[in-house]
């Protein structure tokens, strides 16, 4: 397949893998349509793929947290009359640390992102692929997703639900026409714990080494997609099958064991100097 002459809209685009997406969609050919609650990340992203691939570049500025953020993405595609061959459900955030010594409100915002932004638009955008034949969805998840992950509680838990849908959805659009694949990367440079002590891994995968392979898998129509150099890719995959062959409390206990050594146990917020 080619990208070329596809509409892919990205959601979570303003920066990190996002970013990354919509740059490398654009290098192989695609219009794009960036979503993100950031207006100026978007417009300089714009700015940006429009100089250096000169590829069409629609710009949605919607906060998918919001009751009514997507309602105003689809509304804002039916009045430009934007027809979406490609969703790349990519918006996601999550937290890190003891579930009961975080603050509650940013663990709701992640499982109100994570989960109920990933389903309103692959409803309303999958309902309208199908009845072309054609298109697909790719949802973007973790290797956090096949286990449960204490002090990543939350976060592991939304994208164990984006794993399981995204794997029922593929299975009931088998035949249609419409591609559903899953994409679990392992851990990448992006600012994902920034304004908290945690750190990302030494060994992290890059935004556009992982976009790029996202979309070579998708090419070879594959149902799932580890992305990643080929070391990382390799350590990835392989950290999806203790919880296949252990015991869960065992798995859970492995990964708590990992967690701890990473210091995300204690996990706190960054304080600004006041001025």
């Amino acid at each position: 397949m080619s990208y070329r002459g596809m509409t892919a809209l990205v959601t979570g685009a303003s920066k990190g893998l996002g970013r990354a997406y919509a740059l490398e969609l654009a290098r192989r050919g695609a219009r794009v349509v960036v979503l993100a609650r950031s207006e100026a990340g978007l417009r300089a992203l714009a700015a940006e793929v429009r100089e250096r691939h000169g590829v069409e570049v629609e710009v949605v500025v919607a906060d998918l947290t919001a009751p009514d953020g997507p309602d105003r993405v689809l509304d804002a595609l039916r009045e430009r009359e934007l027809r979406i061959d490609l969703l790349v459900n990519n918006a996601g955030a999550g937290s890190a640390g003891p579930f009961l010594e975080r603050p509650l409100g940013p663990q709701l915002t992640s499982v109100a992102l994570n989960v109920d932004g990933l389903l309103a638009l692959t409803h309303a955008i999958g309902g309208e692929l199908v009845s072309r034949g054609s298109g697909g969805i790719i949802n973007v998840s973790s290797i956090a997703a096949f286990q449960p992950m204490p002090y990543q509680a939350t976060y592991a838990a939304t994208k164990a639900f984006v794993l399981s849908f995204t794997e029922a959805l593929a299975e009931e659009l088998r035949g249609t026409g419409v591609h559903v694949m899953g994409v679990h990367p392992g851990a990448v440079a992006t600012g994902f714990f920034d304004g908290t002590t945690a750190t990302i891994h030494p060994i992290a995968d890059t935004p556009e080494t992982v976009a790029a392979r996202t979309l070579d898998d998708y090419e070879r129509r594959r149902a799932a997609s580890y992305p990643g150099r080929a070391l990382t890719k390799v350590v990835n995959r392989a950290m999806t099958w203790p919880s296949r062959v252990l015991p869960r409390t065992a798995a859970t206990r492995a990964a708590r064991a990992l967690n701890r050594k990473l210091g995300l146990h204690e996990v706190v917020d960054v304080v600004t100097p006041s001025r």
